[in-house]
């Protein structure tokens, strides 16, 4: 078995999602203006971040990967906001495989694949 794909598939058996600071940020106003209803993260660097405002009728999914992205999406139901999270966090682990360990590099030719593969990601997830 080719080395990559090994890793990939602990990856994927081995969820490593966990409440974000032991979830502690639970109950606090999020970056859109929301409550943080759920917030986990994962090693890879990765972070998931529910919140919402029922008075508004808001609920606002924001992912980031370390060094690479944060995006944000908006919905106007508790049910499309879960929906859209439960199809991000595996995603955001196969994005995070796919991208240079060492981060973002100024013209080498991996950055520009990077940046092809995080504009894919984002469209998959307007």
């Amino acid at each position: 078995m080719h080395p990559e794909r090994e890793v990939h598939e602990a990856m994927s058996e081995e969820p490593g999602w966990r409440p974000t600071e032991g979830g502690r940020t639970l109950g606090l106003t999020g970056g859109e203006g929301g409550t943080i209803v759920r917030d986990e993260e994962h090693p890879a660097g990765l972070r998931l971040t529910l919140e919402e405002d029922v008075s508004r009728s808001f609920h606002a999914l924001t992912c980031g990967v370390t060094g690479w992205l944060v995006h944000r999406r908006y919905f106007s139901s508790e049910a499309e906001a879960a929906a859209a999270w439960e199809e991000m966090r595996p995603a955001l682990v196969e994005l995070a495989l796919q991208l240079p360990a060492s981060g973002p590099k100024g013209l080498d030719p991996s950055t520009r694949e990077a940046g092809a593969k995080l504009g894919a990601f984002v469209a998959r997830f307007p």
